[in-house]
């Protein structure tokens, strides 16, 4: 009896002396390259919001950008990024309004407005050459010249969306056709619904930009293949990743560069595919100028940007 008695201690002083030990030691060092679906303990750092405007839906944007947030998280140390979607631009924006998230990957349009409440640039996501609108039409369909469009319905997903609303509305009306008369402008709410609406028969012609068709051909290859490109327009500067001025700079400088250096290895090259993204660029409010004269132009002549939301 008394032999078990010792037996049980010498066991538990061992079970103590290990723990100790433990505790003791220091966690291995994170490994160099993103690990997918693990992240650092949200108690033990601080939590800030990475929002992305509404590319997709919020499930395909989660597949698209998840990977991203987490090479971030090992990447840039004390904080953890946690991805934030939108249901719709109007949501995303009140967001921003708001100054809700610390981080923020917005198309041009709303780079601009986040300027004025204390966000600045610090990359662009995606080639400028990549930040084009285009129109899709069914291939069985009647459509061959923008002037056909006149007295049919067009979606877009926001009256906001500058490539796949704004730019393609400049289009047409540079193409002859009275942009708030000659046609039905239908906003939908998401890039996918824009092309849905197309394939369903629900409008002529649908709005978007590249990223989101590349995506849509990939998830929907059926519908995609009664689906053509019918127009483009030029490019204009692409997304902007964007941090709030009370960020320490510190973190911002440190997003900043492990996005810039995203494309120099095959994980993030994987990253990068899987968001339809060639690679981040270099950039800062500046490179923005361009979209404010743009888009002054385009409220002269064709509507005012906020007034159908």
């Amino acid at each position: 009896m008394l032999a078990a008695r010792l037996l049980t201690g010498l066991r538990r002083l061992l079970a103590l002396a290990a723990v100790a030990a433990l505790a003791g030691c220091e966690a291995p060092p994170p490994p160099p390259e993103p690990r997918y679906g693990d992240a650092p303990s949200p108690t033990a750092v601080k939590v800030m919001r990475f929002a992305v405007h509404p590319l997709h839906n919020p499930q395909r944007l989660a597949r698209a950008y998840q990977p991203l947030l987490d090479y971030l998280n090992w990447q840039v140390p004390g904080v953890m990024l946690e991805l934030e979607a939108s249901r719709d631009y109007a949501h995303y924006e009140e967001k921003i309004r708001r100054r809700e998230p610390e981080f923020l990957l917005p198309n041009p349009w709303q780079s601009l407005e986040a300027i004025k409440l204390g966000y600045r640039v610090i990359a662009m996501a995606g080639e400028p050459a990549d930040f084009r609108g285009i129109f899709i039409v069914r291939r069985d369909g009647a459509i061959r010249r923008p002037t056909d469009l006149k007295g049919k319905a067009v979606s877009y997903p926001s009256p906001t969306a500058l490539a796949a609303c704004i730019m393609p509305q400049w289009f047409l009306h540079n193409q002859g056709i009275d942009v708030m008369g000659d046609i039905d402008n239908r906003y939908v709410g998401s890039q996918e619904s824009s092309i849905m609406n197309v394939y369903l028969g629900q409008t002529a012609a649908g709005a978007t930009w590249p990223p989101p068709w590349r995506a849509f051909q990939k998830d929907h290859p059926a519908e995609a293949a009664a689906l053509q490109v019918a127009w483009e327009t030029p490019p204009l500067v692409n997304n902007s990743v964007m941090v709030r001025d009370d960020v320490p700079p510190a973190v911002a400088d440190a997003v900043r560069q492990a996005l810039l250096d995203l494309a120099a290895t095959p994980q993030g090259t994987a990253i990068l595919a899987g968001m339809e993204t060639a690679r981040f660029l270099p950039a800062a409010d500046a490179d923005y100028a361009a979209v404010r004269r743009f888009v002054d132009s385009f409220e002269g002549r064709v509507r005012k940007v906020e007034e159908h939301r």
